[in-house]
């Protein structure tokens, strides 16, 4: 399988996000639920039981989250297509970025840890940053979707 991420340039800058992801020769392809932060305790057919904690700590919680899932159905961070991030607001300078709740700091501390290769500053997949009012629970601030690809 031959995997390769574009990087986003404006002018002579990089960007922290890919332009896009060339796949050829993958097994096929894993399409992850939207991955959040909920505490162990967490019922979704009641709404009993909260998030994991801060902001920081529901983005370690998910990123952990979407390593072993794709690890459990068959593919790594290493085969990372894109992400998509549901940042809840406020948003002080009126964009999704602006929230204390995105935490790129965070994702790269994770990554710089387990894939290198997709630190913002490196050459990261594809990725949208989304501002919205509201998560499935009061207390999540973010929300990650995530594909990857299966190899040979």
């Amino acid at each position: 399988m031959e995997l390769v991420t574009h990087r986003k340039m404006k002018g002579d800058r990089q960007m922290p996000w890919g332009k896009g992801t060339v796949v050829k020769g993958a097994r096929g392809y894993v399409f992850l639920a939207g991955n959040t932060g909920t505490a162990g305790n967490y019922d979704p057919s009641t709404g009993k039981g909260g998030a994991v904690g801060d902001a920081a700590a529901q983005w370690r919680s998910i990123l952990m989250n979407i390593k072993s899932d794709l690890e459990e159905l068959g593919s790594s961070l290493d085969h990372l297509i894109k992400i998509t991030q549901y940042v809840k607001g406020p948003f002080p300078d009126g964009g999704a970025l602006s929230s204390p709740n995105f935490r790129l700091d965070v994702m790269d501390e994770f990554f710089a840890e387990h894939c290198p290769k997709h630190c913002s500053y490196n050459n990261p997949p594809p990725s949208e940053v989304i501002g919205v009012a509201a998560l499935a629970h009061p207390d999540l601030v973010i929300e990650i979707v995530a594909v990857a690809a299966l190899p040979d």
